[in-house]
């Protein structure tokens, strides 16, 4: 059985600090009590990812990780949707006691609120 590229590939994240800086300069922005998305332009064709989750969301790298690894995977099924924007996602405390479900619906409440403010929306 044939599989399908499911992973996060490199082309789809944001990896040096010249492209966080970039988006970090003029950013569009969504926050709430768990999270601050931002977002900016690129001319790529295709959305990015960039993550910001500190000791100070949890001091354990396991919970971290596990924050993570839900980002990504909401990212991944997202962003055919999310038109040509760089998104960081900037962790706040408290964020690692959310359900993931729960999780999921506030991120794609950021990422789609943050592509229509663009007009940028596939």
């Amino acid at each position: 059985m044939a599989r399908t590229p499911q992973g996060f590939p490199r082309p789809a994240r944001l990896t040096r600090p010249s492209e966080f800086r970039r988006v970090f300069a003029h950013p569009r922005r969504s926050s709430d009590r768990y999270l601050t998305v931002l977002a900016a332009p690129n001319d790529l064709g295709h959305p990015r990812l960039g993550l910001a989750i500190s000791r100070k969301v949890s001091p354990r790298a396991v919970e971290r990780n596990r924050i993570k690894r839900l980002i990504r995977e909401r990212f991944r099924h997202l962003q055919a949707e999310l038109g040509n924007l760089d998104f960081v996602v900037i962790g706040r405390h408290g964020l690692t006691q959310l359900p993931a479900a729960q999780l999921n619906e506030i991120l794609e409440r950021h990422w789609k609120r943050l592509s229509r403010q663009s007009g940028n929306a596939s």
